[in-house]
């Protein structure tokens, strides 16, 4: 059977003229290439070179092959090199920074194609300015920003849901929204237990606004927990109710952990970018990236 690397090593040979750069080429012995040489002359049954005083000459046969296999030749090595590459990026440290709230659900997306990555916690304008200050590989945000030195795309959308703990009754709560009595419905809320991952409650004054179009709620947070995906733990495993991204929620719904209580259509969703600085070096990295937030992101909506 032939060896791939016998064609390789005659390529470079026949481009080179010359076994010693050929090896320094491949980075192997001159004996080893005149070996290789000497194995594909025995497959193919001619002479390949001809020895001169400074270097060697292609033979008639020499030439036929070489139009043959070059543009086969030529592609495998693209292939080849594109693997190379690929398993670069992944091997490589990068630098992605994100809001503590949204890496539960999204860092190990990442996780799962990077074996090298440092994380940090920042809010949308901080990662923007560590970003545009080159001391930031990517950032993941969802605020737009207007920049000549940085490049940005959109890789998803999220939106806010009520969950609530599984063991909550929420029958009576179903049937007042059949009804669509605002102030019933606002009243029910009001006498249970409230979760919240911070205490000036950002996403229940959203929700309350844009669903009872009031800028302040009548609840009260019972318990605020500042990380949202321990919030939304310790929201399982007791009696409650609390306002998150839909991202994530979404696997502990699907494990049975929490219950989705209300998912309205009045609530807006958001863009979420990610962002990256002008790096001719950054940009395969950008694109796997993007590619698998995309994909997470379309099982979402």
């Amino acid at each position: 059977m032939v060896n791939l690397e016998w064609y390789r090593t005659f390529k470079s040979v026949y481009k080179n003229g010359n076994f010693s750069l050929a090896a320094k080429e491949l980075f192997i012995s001159q004996p080893a290439v005149s070996q290789q040489i000497s194995m594909l002359e025995a497959h193919v049954g001619y002479k390949l070179f001809n020895r001169k005083s400074k270097g060697v000459e292609p033979t008639d046969y020499a030439k036929l092959l070489n139009n043959l296999i070059i543009d086969a030749l030529d592609r495998l090595e693209n292939v080849e090199n594109g693997f190379r590459a690929k398993a670069s990026d992944a091997n490589r440290l990068i630098s992605v920074g994100i809001s503590k709230n949204l890496f539960a659900s999204l860092g190990s997306v990442l996780i799962s194609k990077f074996d090298f990555i440092d994380f940090s916690f920042n809010d949308n304008d901080t990662l923007f300015e560590l970003v545009d200050a080159k001391k930031l590989d990517f950032a993941i945000i969802t605020k737009q920003f207007d920049t000549f030195d940085t490049i940005q795309e959109v890789v998803g959308k999220i939106k806010l849901v009520m969950v609530s703990s599984p063991q909550l009754e929420v029958n009576e709560f179903t049937q007042k929204l059949k009804t669509k009595e605002s102030s019933e419905i606002e009243q029910w809320l009001n006498e249970q237990k409230w979760y919240s991952h911070d205490a000036r409650i950002p996403h229940v004054k959203l929700f309350w606004l844009h669903v009872f179009n009031k800028k302040r709620p009548s609840m009260v947070p019972n318990y605020i927990i500042p990380n949202e995906s321990e919030m939304l733990r310790v929201l399982s495993k007791n009696s409650g109710i609390g306002i998150t991204w839909n991202c994530n929620a979404k696997e502990l719904i699907e494990e049975g952990k929490l219950q989705l209580l209300w998912d309205s259509k009045e609530m807006p969703s958001i863009d979420v970018f990610l962002l990256s600085g002008k790096n001719s070096n950054l940009s395969p990295i950008f694109e796997i990236i993007a590619t698998e937030l995309k994909l997470f992101f379309s099982k979402i909506f």
